[in-house]
């Protein structure tokens, strides 16, 4: 795969598509597509990290909890994320249960350094999709702006 994520047509959200030859690369590119719509993340020094640890009872809820909680470290801790590490994603059972293991990279908010752009209110679940294909996965995800 060439391209980590594009941005597709919504009228009034973000929706992106970030593709991965792994589970946990394609996971890392969806967080990338979602922080790339808030802030310029090349103006980030990934000096700080946060560790990240989720549990859902299936691949779509941990996406959504994925996102949810980058949005949350985002506002709570004022922090931006320039680079994310996706480490773990097992996946128990029939999908019945799956975990996240991440970290992610980044600073504490200088407005007068990091340029924002879209304010991202909140993930959906609206028109999500994970798939596994020959050549890896693809995740379809929008984002309430």
């Amino acid at each position: 795969m060439d391209i980590d994520y594009e941005y597709l047509e919504h009228t009034a959200d973000v929706r992106f598509r970030a593709y991965g030859k792994t589970l946990e690369q394609a996971f890392e590119n969806a967080a990338l597509a979602m922080l790339n719509v808030m802030v310029e993340t090349d103006s980030i020094n990934n000096t700080l990290s946060i560790d990240i640890e989720l549990t859902s009872f299936d691949l779509d809820s941990l996406l959504f909890d994925w996102l949810s909680e980058i949005l949350f470290v985002f506002e709570v801790d004022e922090m931006v994320f320039g680079r994310v590490e996706v480490n773990k994603i097992t996946v128990d059972g029939d999908d019945e249960q799956c975990s996240l293991e991440a970290t992610l990279y980044g600073e504490t908010i200088d407005l007068s350094v990091h340029v924002f752009d879209t304010e991202v209110k909140a993930a959906t679940y609206n028109d999500m999709r994970i798939e596994k294909s020959d050549d890896g996965w693809t995740i379809q995800a929008t984002v309430d702006t």
